[in-house]
């Protein structure tokens, strides 16, 4: 049977996966795909569907979760085994993976240590992976070491060496990952691309991205198989320093090297271009997305929710809400992002119910607020929310994030329309330290500014083209309108 090899290789790269988190500005902008490259975060799993409570009687995975503090994991195993349940890797399985979703470490590292302990079967080489991640996310490096020295030889194979590498990646530890990789093209050991695709983003900010081109070459170099992730990574960097030439770049790239795109590159490709107000090339994705869907993935049906309401497809953002409140919980995020949506296609009243069920039931950062206040076109409101935000201070991470931007360009574009150009001047400066400035609706916005307040300013063209702008046809056509203000 083709069954059992399927399974095993499922549980391979699943045992090596980590969250790749990003500590540069990588991964900052497009939030919503951030699920995307790694295993799901907290949030995500508390959302998922809730089973029947004679399904998690019935799970051991289950049980030891809802553990009260205090209490210990071999009292979820003396009473499974006390109902005559037999323990099977199968469940430590399930709920390993359950525990690191929901960020338990402690209570993953404690199931594992009584796994090896108790020998409820024989420990595989899958089971000690486990309990080297957990030690290492727990006691450090050189705990882990010293624990790796002590598994039995037999099982200090591919899959114990590339764990062993990720922890020092999510450690920061880059030298001491490298010599292990060393290490295991001496013995012949095969290297995941997930510990490539780890140091790619390691290595994203703009100081150090000059390394990645290597990292590829040696990537190619060890043979290791290409990988969508890997390209979805690469594309995901260009989208968040706004660059179409470089996003479509890599993206022929992948193509030809033969690497079938997922819904997760599509989705980040309508996005990128949806933010760039590409529209026909926007839907092509779209449509590509809604192809390559494989079942009801959140984070997809969060873009598509975002992407009608950028192209104001109205009927598909009814459809795609419709079948979100059908199933048994809706996301806070969810709701956050239709009341956008909603406002952009035109649905105040909607938009507005939405905001007050989420005002009085759920509760939004100031900063939501803003953002799909603007959106959604109400203005006034928007504006007195703006006023009492003023003495916020964001970090970097926030300031470069979309909702931030895409806030920030809805101020800029009512203070356009106001003629108020102290104001548009100040956010457009904010946006160009974000590098949000290189499209060419930008500066069309900025330039409006001068010709509602009747200002001429004849290096407003020369700005644009230095800044990486590209003039349109509307450009020219608003330049000669400031030309009438010539003095």
């Amino acid at each position: 049977m083709r069954t059992l090899p399927i399974v095993r290789n499922a549980r391979f790269y699943e045992a090596i996966r980590r969250t790749l988190s990003l500590p540069s500005q990588a991964f900052q902008i497009l939030p919503f795909f951030t699920n995307f490259c790694t295993q799901t975060s907290k949030n995500s799993c508390e959302d998922e569907s809730v089973k029947s409570s004679s399904e998690e009687n019935k799970s051991l995975s289950f049980r030891i979760e809802r553990l009260p503090r205090g209490k210990s994991v071999g009292s979820a195993f003396q009473k499974w085994m006390g109902e005559g349940l037999p323990i099977h890797g199968d469940e430590i399985f399930l709920a390993i993976n359950r525990l690191r979703k929901l960020d338990l470490n402690k209570r993953a590292l404690e199931l594992m240590e009584w796994v090896i302990r108790e020998r409820p079967y024989r420990p595989k080489e899958l089971d000690y992976s486990y309990l080297l991640e957990f030690t290492a996310k727990l006691h450090g490096i050189s705990q882990a070491e010293e624990l790796f020295s002590r598994i039995p030889p037999e099982f200090r194979n591919e899959l114990l060496y590339n764990n062993l590498v990720i922890a020092c990646l999510d450690k920061g530890e880059i030298r001491i990952s490298l010599a292990y990789m060393k290490k295991m093209r001496e013995l012949g050991h095969p290297i995941s691309n997930l510990v490539f695709n780890r140091l790619i983003i390691l290595h994203s900010s703009p100081g150090r991205r000059k390394t990645i081109p290597r990292i590829l070459m040696q990537m190619k170099a060890d043979k290791v198989v290409q990988h969508f992730s890997t390209y979805n990574i690469l594309l995901k960097m260009e989208a968040n320093e706004h660059n179409i030439e470089g996003l479509q770049k890599v993206f022929g790239e992948m193509k030809n090297a033969k690497v079938e795109p997922n819904e997760i590159t599509y989705c980040i490709l309508a996005t990128a271009h949806a933010l760039a107000r590409l529209w026909t090339v926007t839907e092509a994705y779209v449509d590509a997305v809604k192809k390559s869907m494989t079942g009801n993935n959140w984070s997809t049906l969060d873009v598509l929710i975002i992407l009608y309401g950028y192209l104001g497809k109205e009927k598909e953002l009814e459809r795609i809400w419709s079948n979100l409140q059908a199933l048994p919980h809706v996301r806070s995020k969810t709701f956050v992002l239709a009341i956008e949506a909603f406002g952009r296609v035109g649905q105040l009243n909607l938009a507005e119910e939405l905001w007050e069920e989420m005002k009085s039931e759920k509760g939004l950062t100031s900063t939501e607020q803003r953002q799909k206040l603007l959106e959604a076109d109400l203005v006034e409101e928007a504006l007195r929310t703006l006023e009492l935000g003023l003495d916020f201070m964001a970090s970097k991470k926030v300031r470069k994030s979309t909702p931030w931007l895409e806030t920030t360009f809805s101020m800029v574009e009512i203070f356009a329309e106001k003629g108020d150009v102290q104001n548009a001047e100040n956010l457009f400066e904010e946006l160009s330290k974000a590098k949000y400035t290189r499209y060419t609706f930008m500066y069309n916005t900025l330039i409006k500014a001068y010709v509602k307040a009747k200002i001429y300013y004849p290096n407003l063209l020369r700005r644009m083209i230095l800044g990486g702008s590209r003039p349109d046809a509307e450009t020219y056509s608003l330049m000669k309108l400031a030309e009438q203000f010539r003095p």
